[in-house]
């Protein structure tokens, strides 16, 4: 889904009434699930040892076709070294920590993070943004 911010950042940007333009844009991985009004202040993330927003490189991303974007190359979180997160969702946001604002968010089939995993990984094709 496209977050509350970026539906209006890019009504703004279509009739020329400000400018959007996302300097970076991350991978949060969610253990409960954003909404369309979620902010980057308040998105309840893994916090495992090891976490970190996972930045997605514009080469990491197919070029735009048929109303979406995928992702042409895995994108693989750090390791978990302690500690434990049930991921259930993720967003799109455009901060490496803490604060900035979400632009997109999805839900995942709930997995369990911990030290017994490989790191988390997005498998190419794993992630399909989609305009409708």
């Amino acid at each position: 889904s496209k977050s509350d911010y970026a539906e209006l950042k890019v009504l703004d940007h279509m009739f020329n009434d400000g400018t959007f333009a996302a300097a970076a844009v991350y991978l949060a991985l969610c253990t409960t699930i954003p909404t369309d009004a979620s902010i980057g202040a308040t998105l309840v993330e893994a916090n495992y040892t090891g976490y970190a927003r996972l930045l997605i490189a514009a080469a990491d991303m197919s070029a735009a076709a048929a109303g979406s974007k995928t992702n042409s190359a895995a994108l693989t979180f750090a390791a978990c070294t302690a500690g434990t997160s049930t991921i259930v969702g993720f967003a799109i946001i455009d901060s490496a920590s803490g604060a900035g604002n979400i632009h997109y968010w999805g839900t995942t089939t709930s997995k369990v993070i911990d030290t017994s995993n490989t790191p988390p990984t997005i498998a190419i094709s794993g992630l399909t943004v989609t305009e409708d």
